[in-house]
């Protein structure tokens, strides 16, 4: 997957070039610091909530990046509240970002953050293809968690999370839109959208309520308002499963 997606990825994924450095030290398992002292994040994934252990994941991305020069490239170098530069890393002599090899091999998640359309649509085919072979991650059952068991999501609140149901029902109570993955509102799994993200579904094609009835994939944060909720403030977070 890393080898036919490097053409892609050079066209979807290079962007400008932020910075150059050699990497020093793997901070965590999306961060790593260059030999002038800055930290960078890799951009448009994230870690798994799964059974697997953060430290096999960090020996992962430093089997990939420690002791190598690298160049940095992306839309937006603002650093994150934690002094964090956010960049699309690249291995020299590379054309693919390091963030295709760890999807690639099952270490980490898609964000469906990254607005550039070809770039994410890499990103999502990659973790796919490692999803439909059962690499890394995709190896444990519970990598992606079942919309029907609120107390195992709840489980991973504040972390990125895969979730996936039928929609039983689409509501709106304010300026919120809900997708209610269960009968009761207050304990169920459900996916909040504001109403400020209508108009990006709809652009998209997606009418929210012809989600009712429907199997979807959601992934993003998990938070606790009563039962289990991700907000999806990325058209990209919901992926629709069945033909229907």
């Amino acid at each position: 997957m890393v080898a036919a997606g490097a053409a892609h990825a050079a066209a979807g994924c290079a962007f400008e070039v932020l910075g150059e450095g050699r990497v020093t030290d793997i901070i965590d398992t999306r961060t790593l610091r260059l030999q002038d002292g800055r930290d960078v994040r890799l951009a448009g994934i994230e870690p798994a909530a799964t059974q697997d252990t953060k430290a096999s994941r960090v020996a992962a991305l430093a089997a990939i990046l420690a002791g190598r020069e690298v160049t940095l490239r992306g839309d937006d170098d603002t650093p994150d509240r934690y002094g964090r530069e956010p960049a699309f890393v690249f291995v020299d002599g590379s054309e693919t970002p390091v963030q295709v090899a760890l999807l690639a091999q099952g270490d980490a998640l898609a964000a469906a953050n990254v607005m550039d359309k070809d770039c994410a649509a890499l990103l999502a085919a990659t973790e796919a293809a490692a999803r439909r072979d059962r690499r890394g991650i995709w190896a444990d059952p519970s990598a992606i968690k079942n919309a029907e068991s609120p107390g195992d999501i709840l489980a991973g609140v504040g972390r990125f999370t895969l979730v996936e149901g039928k929609v039983l029902s689409v509501r709106q109570a304010g300026s919120t839109t809900y997708l209610n993955f269960g009968r009761n509102w207050t304990r169920d799994f459900a996916v909040t959208i504001p109403k400020r993200m209508i108009a990006a579904y709809e652009a998209a094609g997606v009418a929210l309520k012809s989600l009712e009835n429907r199997r979807v994939r959601v992934r993003g944060f998990i938070e606790a308002r009563g039962g289990p909720r991700i907000e999806a403030l990325r058209v990209g977070q919901i992926e629709v499963l069945d033909e229907n």
